[in-house]
């Protein structure tokens, strides 16, 4: 799949109207925006389109309404916020279709916003529903894609409205395809991978597609004991996936074909109970007795992961160490966020709960790039097409 994509900087703006995607999708009580960081990331697309002459007719969705209008979701409080960051008036529509949006759409002058209303309002975004794509691209001479956490998805307004309107991408999802692609298909060696989370089965296709890539694989989290289980270790009663038993360690035995140094780790920090008011201890791994769980990695494989994050010349790192939203399980997720901003090569962190841990350390700005989609970013890692950046033109 090509990863280099016609940017909005070359999209003929000039007395355009720009269906631009956004990803608006904030965390909303009672009216109230809780985090407004989306809305400014599609900050820098939006003015260069009003800077160069075009119109934004920007959409989104937010939540899951399931296709129902849903008013507690509705997208006016980003209407609002939006406006006081552009400091320019922004209209909202009623709807994202329709004779009274089309119309508003038509109205539109160079430098003005319009802002639909809840995509997901209707099932036939989700469903990528032709009629409905036809009806969205009806509303712009042209596409833009700035939404990155949602281009996994082949939505109505990701991918469908592609088949009506000249696509490009926004700066945003630029940015991300340059920092992932370059990461993966033409790193500075080493290119160390520190892969962590619950799940062995949510990261099993990117363990399969690093251990092509990747120097090092440094495997984390609630994931590693399925591999400590298969090397024939005692995990007490830590998460275990039974069933990839066999395929762990089919990995195990293709890192050391292609030479791929994969470590596991050496010492656990133990608990018997995961809200860290039971007893802590640290073992070594693969000794972790009955009744007991491994909650994060211990002190010598932070140690250990750390010097290899140091000494790498990219790193790409998606899922925790261990149970970090705990503080006293937090240590080793920690680590891996300090080596990482100590690494002098090319450090990118692939969306999801590993940005929440570097901004939780304070150190989200000393990273090359934070991936702004936990799905997308995986989707990526794991090699798959992505619909929402395949429909978009090849540079």
């Amino acid at each position: 799949m090509n990863y280099v994509k016609k940017s909005v900087s070359a999209a003929p703006l000039r007395g355009k109207r720009v269906l631009l995607r956004c990803d608006f999708n904030v965390p909303l009580a009672d009216g109230v925006i809780g985090d407004d960081t989306r809305i400014r990331a599609a900050l820098e697309t939006l003015r260069y389109i009003l800077d160069n002459g075009g119109a934004a007719v920007a959409c989104s969705h937010l939540g899951r309404p399931k296709g129902q209008t849903v008013p507690e979701m509705s997208l006016k409080p980003v209407a609002k916020r939006l406006s006081e960051l552009l400091g320019i008036p922004v209209v909202m529509a009623p709807d994202c279709v329709g004779p009274e949006v089309k119309a508003m759409a038509d109205a539109l002058r160079p430098g003005q916003v319009l802002l639909l209303e809840n995509l997901r309002f209707h099932k036939e975004e989700e469903k990528n529903d032709p009629a409905f794509s036809r009806e969205l691209a009806s509303l712009a001479d042209l596409y833009v894609s700035d939404a990155f956490g949602t281009v996994h998805r082949a939505h109505a307004s990701t991918a469908g409205v592609a088949d009506y309107l000249p696509a490009y991408c926004g700066f945003l999802i630029e940015k991300e395809l340059k920092a992932l692609g370059g990461a993966v298909e033409a790193p500075k060696r080493p290119l160390v991978a520190v892969l962590g989370g619950a799940k062995v089965a949510d990261k099993l296709a990117v363990i399969d597609h690093l251990l092509d890539k990747a120097d090092v694989l440094l495997i984390g989290g609630g994931m590693a004991y399925t591999f400590v289980k298969a090397r024939g270790g005692s995990i007490g009663k830590s998460l275990l996936d039974e069933e990839k038993l066999d395929y762990v360690q089919k990995m195990m035995d293709k890192a050391r074909e292609k030479g791929v140094k994969l470590l596991l780790p050496v010492d656990d920090v133990i608990s018997t109970s995961l809200s860290g008011d039971g007893e802590i201890r640290t073992v070594p791994a693969g000794e972790i007795p009955e009744g007991w769980m491994g909650l994060d990695i211990g002190p010598e494989t932070r140690k250990l992961y750390a010097d290899e994050i140091r000494k790498a010349g990219t790193v790409i790192w998606n899922g925790p160490m261990g149970v970090f939203e705990e503080p006293k399980f937090a240590e080793g997720t920690m680590a891996m966020a300090a080596a990482m901003a100590e690494c002098p090569g090319v450090t990118v962190i692939g969306g999801g709960d590993s940005v929440s841990a570097v901004q939780k350390a304070g150190l989200a700005d000393n990273m090359s790039h934070n991936s702004t989609g936990g799905g997308a970013s995986l989707e990526f890692l794991e090699g798959k097409e992505l619909p929402g950046i395949a429909c978009l033109q090849d540079a």
